[in-house]
């Protein structure tokens, strides 16, 4: 959808988004649960709401994106 929108609404508007990972954790998950979903992190923690606001920051600035999916997920995504 993303890349379907930018294409139709460009030159005029800009489409982007952000996938974020674990940022805000639910209050039920056990201490053990939160550990694991760090460690098998590649960056090692969990994100911040900061984290997803520099990465929206990050787009508004960048006048020469369209189209794009920012992932904002420690790395999650290249997990082996």
């Amino acid at each position: 959808m993303t890349r379907a929108l930018a294409r139709v609404l460009a030159p005029k508007i800009r489409v982007n988004a952000i996938a974020p990972g674990v940022v805000l954790l639910p209050d039920w998950l056990d201490a053990s649960a939160v550990d694991h979903l760090a460690a098998t992190t590649p960056l090692k923690h969990h994100g911040t709401p900061e984290d997803v606001v520099r990465a929206f920051d990050y787009l508004l600035d960048a006048t020469f994106v369209t189209g794009e999916v920012l992932l904002v997920d420690g790395g999650r995504h290249v997990r082996r």
